[in-house]
């Protein structure tokens, strides 16, 4: 009889539009601070990180324009779609972010949101420069050369 586990369904959502936006200097596997419907929305998938973005409140850094949609099952102690959400580093990392993102050019960028296999949420955040618009035509042009490449090996 095979054992049932409940975390046999991979949560994998990315933010597809940091890649292409942003070039990756240093990533990071942060913990979350979240509430009860929060964690069970994640493992619905029901999160956008489209517009989401660090920033750092004291000495604490913060993912903010996150949208978690609130959970379905839940009748009266849902959580807000939209609120800071506190990140969980070691104080190394944090102070290593905190000296990086203040230099000209350089964000926290959130990349992806995982359950690890203990059940926990972590959220993959990068420190990345803004690509300009040459560079964003350049990875086309490669994704592009990418897929001819592909569809003639298949021929």
């Amino acid at each position: 009889m095979a054992k049932d586990n409940k975390f046999d369904k991979q949560i994998n959502i990315k933010n597809r539009k940091a890649s292409f936006q942003f070039e990756f200097i240093d990533t990071y596997t942060a913990g979350m601070v979240l509430k009860g419907t929060e964690i069970k929305s994640i493992r619905e998938s029901k999160v956008s990180m489209t517009e989401a973005f660090c920033i750092f409140l004291g000495n604490e850094l913060y993912v903010r324009q996150m949208h978690i949609s609130p959970y379905s099952m839940a009748a009266s102690y849902n959580h807000i779609a939209v609120r800071d959400r506190k990140l969980l580093l070691s104080k190394r990392e944090l102070d290593k972010l905190q000296t990086k993102s203040a230099e000209k050019g350089l964000t926290i960028i959130p990349v992806r949101i995982f359950i690890t296999d203990r059940g926990l949420a972590k959220m993959q955040i990068a420190l990345g420069r803004g690509k300009k618009t040459h560079d964003k035509r350049q990875d086309l042009k490669e994704k592009d050369a990418k897929r001819e490449i592909q569809r003639m090996a298949l021929n």
